[in-house]
């Protein structure tokens, strides 16, 4: 598609233009008048171009540049009013003409091929050029949407981290508080998974293995502060380590199950299941609800559906339900296309 333009060119100077000027008497005139009509033939070929290349261009821009080919089609006008104005022959008189009245002067046969071959090269160079301007500004509006896209994944990214450290650090500082024993190996499990935010900052996707074991990390560090009231079960199966994902996404609903899953009075359990199969993801979280209000409640895992549109738009499936204060997560993505 995206060098169909030129081949129709090739197909118009090669074939189409010769073939139409075959149709018209050119081998006589051609011995007659050779300069003429290679002058002709010329002049054809060039307005092709320059209306391919220039007419139909400033046509799409702005009011000055209309303007400037407006003038364009003007100046081919008069130039092939010139190049029919030139007088060649005399035609002889027609003796069936005699006492017919003409509605307009008797026009030559070279001076209606030249218009005829004049309107059919304004009309396919017009053509193709309106087809080639619409499909740049096509990519363009494109690249637009994608630049757009990019820029608000790059914000949703800026978003998330904040959040993650506030509630990370939050944690750590109880640990610190009360002098827990898993205080210190928590700190260097940040620290490795602070590494992994930073190296991942710019990037629009990451292998699926790496974002697998930060989960492991992430939950390994919640899970260093929890009592004996909570029970989580991760369960990551992983067969195609290759493909890839966008980078802290699929963490954010992890980390809304330590948000609201934990109680230091109530037994609960937090389950999260990790699986990809035929390039496909599956992922899904249940826990219990803790109803606690806490800075940024809905960010992430708007952000997340924010992200999910723009990266998957029609490759994933999100459900989240709320049922006898039991909150589950079902994400199903189709990796193959990422």
């Amino acid at each position: 598609m995206k060098n169909l333009p030129k081949y129709i060119d090739l197909v118009f100077c090669l074939a189409v233009l010769p073939v139409m000027m075959i149709m018209f008497p050119i081998e006589r005139w051609y011995h007659n008048f050779q300069s003429y009509i290679v002058s002709l033939g010329i002049w054809l070929y060039c307005l092709y171009f320059l209306n391919r290349c220039l007419t139909v261009p400033f046509l799409f821009k702005g009011d000055k540049n209309k303007a400037v080919g407006i003038i364009i089609i003007l100046l081919s006008l008069a130039v092939t009013y010139c190049f029919s104005a030139v007088s060649l022959y005399t035609p002889k008189p027609n003796i069936y003409d005699e006492g017919v009245v003409r509605l307009f002067p008797s026009v030559k046969q070279y001076q209606q091929a030249v218009w005829s071959l004049f309107m059919i090269v304004e009309a396919f160079s017009f053509a193709v050029g309106l087809f080639t301007q619409t499909e740049i500004q096509r990519s363009r509006h494109r690249e637009v949407e994608a630049q757009r896209d990019r820029a608000e994944i790059d914000l949703y990214k800026a978003q998330i981290k904040p959040h993650f450290m506030f509630n990370t650090l939050n944690s750590l500082y109880g640990l610190f508080l009360t002098k827990n024993d898993n205080a210190l190996p928590s700190l260097e499990k940040f620290i490795s998974m602070m590494r992994y935010i930073h190296t991942t900052a710019q990037l629009e996707f990451v292998p699926l293995a790496e974002e697998a074991d930060y989960i492991r990390q992430y939950v390994g560090l919640q899970s260093l502060r929890l009592n004996g009231n909570t029970h989580v079960n991760l369960n990551i199966n992983i067969r195609d380590s290759s493909l890839k994902v966008p980078p802290m996404l699929i963490v954010t609903f992890v980390e809304n199950c330590f948000k609201h899953g934990i109680s230091t009075e109530e037994e609960s359990t937090i389950d999260i299941s990790l699986s990809e199969s035929d390039g496909v993801l599956y992922f899904n979280t249940r826990n219990r609800i803790f109803p606690v209000k806490r800075i940024g409640e809905h960010l992430g895992i708007e952000n997340c559906r924010r992200r999910l549109a723009i990266s998957y738009p029609d490759g994933h499936r999100l459900s989240i339900t709320e049922k006898n204060d039991i909150f589950t997560v079902e994400l199903v993505i189709n990796l193959g296309g990422s």
